[in-house]
């Protein structure tokens, strides 16, 4: 069988980026789960996870021919202190492939052993945050939401210590490229202006072709990077998804979301929604994550001053920060737009801002199920809409909204028979919710993967309704209690 052909450009044209670095060797590399339509997506040849070394391959022992695995440096404020050099510290980017559709991506393990970066860490992985990744990723992609993505996982073996005995794994994803704000901020804190330079040229000529002529093209670059993460965050924030470490080394100059750790959705709706164990102030809250995307954002660009102005860095303070400062309404007009669609309005009315910020001051109140409630908002166009208002806590204030939201679904040109439909195309039936994933992850420590494979069949297709799934739609029992997740080093 055909082994994949990997490209190695990061490795070949970014010398002083990395580190080149091979995998740990394990006991008993096994492939768990091979995702075979992300692999067809990525023009890898068909069989090759029957292969008897791609579980080798993919567990980083063994290297293809002609690639450089390597780790890559950044640095990064972690909850807002600057870390002057992180890189990493448990994964390798193996090599990119070219995808049908001609667009470069990035083959990275997670888990693979330690690296120069490791900090003192194991490098490990444990098959539950793994497997964690794995699902959430799918959900997001199958969402509609920029995003790495999961290929495989491979059992090692091995036995780790985390707060537990725990079995090891090792995470296959794909990016767009691992390309971080932390990333820029390395070469920054360095003062090393010419690999700065150079790692900018090179995330233009990856992301943003078009900008990579302009006489102003880093000022471009941010403008960008500013856009395209307005974007992201307002999609986050659509489907009640919290990030929970948004640190700068999270954050990618692609716009993808990255570093799945300490991630949940949202059940109840509630701006100030923490999951995290480390996140104890809630900096990185589901209300704050535009804020905090703002401010990861200001440190790129600082990072970036001296490219856009080299003669001068200070006279660049001005354009950065105007560029900062649109940031606000890029996000709010994203946001809005899918706002609108989540709420079945097909055009625009300056009032819709109104609408839906009243409606989520009421769900706070009610403690309402954020993606059951579009769900049964679309039953509510043209029905009695009975659940509608009881999801919002059945008072007066629940029916007077109802009834602002059919006047002004009256307004739209399209049939009411139209509009539950396009609500449902948009609005998620299934999300990951924490007590099914959760569910799926004891199992699969168990050596049952069957919750695990339900589970992501129905994230796969999020908007199809699956005779036998109900079970997967409802919030968490109220004796599951606090909810916390934890980063898996």
């Amino acid at each position: 069988m055909m082994a994949p052909r990997l490209d190695n450009e990061f490795a070949r044209e970014m010398e002083g980026f990395y580190v080149p670095w091979t995998g740990a060797k394990v006991p008993e590399p096994r492939l768990l789960r091979f995702n075979r339509a992300l692999a067809d997506e990525l023009g890898l040849p068909s069989g090759f996870e029957n292969r008897e070394d791609a579980a080798r391959l993919l567990a980083g022992m063994d290297s293809l021919e002609g690639t450089t695995p390597l780790a890559m440096v950044y640095a990064g404020h972690q909850f807002g202190q600057f870390s002057p050099q992180l890189g990493d510290g448990r994964a390798l980017l193996i090599g990119e492939t070219i995808d049908r559709d001609g667009r470069r991506r990035d083959l990275h393990l997670k888990g693979s052993g330690p690296t120069p970066f490791s900090r003192r860490g194991d490098g490990k992985a444990v098959l539950g945050p793994v497997l964690r990744e794995y699902l959430i990723g799918e959900a997001m992609h199958a969402l509609g939401i920029p995003t790495t993505r999961a290929l495989a996982v491979v059992t090692t073996g091995e036995t780790i210590y985390r707060d537990a005995l725990l079995p090891g794994a090792v995470l296959t994803r794909v990016a767009a490229s691992h390309l971080r704000v932390g990333t820029f901020e390395f070469f920054a804190a360095c003062g090393d202006h010419a690999r700065l330079k150079k790692l900018a040229d090179y995330a233009l000529r990856r992301h943003y072709p078009a900008l990579a002529t302009r006489d102003d093209r880093y000022l471009a670059l941010l403008a960008a990077v500013v856009e395209r993460q307005a974007s992201l965050v307002a999609q986050w924030m659509l489907v009640g998804f919290v990030h929970g470490v948004m640190n700068t080394d999270n954050m990618t100059i692609s716009g993808e979301t990255i570093d799945y750790g300490p991630c949940a959705f949202m059940d109840r709706y509630n701006p100030e929604t923490v999951f995290s164990s480390i996140d104890r102030q809630g900096r990185y809250a589901y209300g704050n994550q535009p804020r905090i995307a703002v401010w990861n954002l200001a440190r790129f660009a600082e990072s970036l001053l001296p490219l856009i102005a080299p003669d001068d860095p200070a006279k660049a303070v001005a354009p950065a920060t105007e560029l900062l400062d649109q940031f606000r309404s890029q996000y709010q007009r994203f946001w809005l737009a899918g706002m609108r669609a989540k709420l079945g309005l097909a055009r625009e009315d300056e009032k819709d801002g109104a609408l839906a910020g009243d409606m989520l001051a009421i769900m706070a109140q009610a403690g309402t199920d954020y993606t059951g409630f579009f769900r049964s908002l679309a039953g509510a166009v043209t029905g009695g809409g009975e659940a509608a208002i009881a999801a919002l806590g059945g008072h007066g204030e629940a029916r007077a909204w109802l009834l602002r939201w059919r006047e002004r679904i009256a307004a739209e040109s399209s049939a009411p028979g139209e509009i539950p439909a396009r609500m449902n195309r948009i609005n998620p039936l299934y999300i990951p919710r924490n007590h099914l994933v959760e569910a799926a992850l004891d199992d699969a420590y168990s050596g049952n993967m069957e919750t695990f494979d339900a589970l992501l069949t129905a994230l796969q297709s999020p908007f199809e309704a699956r005779p036998g799934m109900e079970a997967l739609t409802a919030p968490a029992p109220e004796s599951c209690g606090p909810y916390r997740t934890f980063c898996g080093t």
